[in-house]
């Protein structure tokens, strides 16, 4: 098994980035590939090694709207952490990944059984998530925002 040591797990220290990986094995998805749609049960989550992994939501009428593309060394899935374990988007493999993949229930209870851990795990899926939601907001001002805003 051989996790990504920067990118999200590069925020972990060294004991908790070795106790994350003893839950982690390889996976590969083909370029195409469904990973998870959104509302369905997350069970489990990713940190991509190679290969690149778009994140979309259900438009209805239309195709998925692409909000993000992920890469090596990120996060993919932060829902297995929250109640109620829910995916808030859809992600499909834009190329062939590899990937370190961790079960979320044994996660959830080896965070319960020592919170340090725990709480350093959470602390890491919160920054991915306050970065997501901060390139969600540059997007949509972009894309909002009045078509002359910053010409002189």
């Amino acid at each position: 098994m051989t996790v990504v040591r920067h990118g999200f797990l590069g925020a972990l220290s060294p004991g908790h980035r070795e106790r994350l990986g003893t839950f982690a094995h390889d996976v590969s998805f083909p370029g195409g590939t469904r990973i998870f749609d959104e509302d369905g049960v997350a069970d489990r989550f990713w940190i991509i090694r190679s290969g690149i992994v778009a994140l979309d939501v259900h438009v209805p009428g239309r195709r998925e709207a692409v909000l993000e593309t992920l890469g090596e060394g990120d996060l993919l899935g932060w829902s297995w952490l929250f109640e109620p374990y829910r995916w808030h988007l859809g992600a499909q493999a834009r190329s062939t990944v590899s990937a370190s993949e961790f079960d979320a229930e044994r996660v959830r209870a080896a965070c319960e059984k020592d919170p340090s851990f725990g709480l350093a795990l959470t602390n890491c899926v919160a920054q991915v998530i306050a970065r997501r939601l901060k390139s969600t907001r540059i997007r949509l001002l972009d894309l909002y925002g009045p078509p002359d805003a910053g010409e002189s």
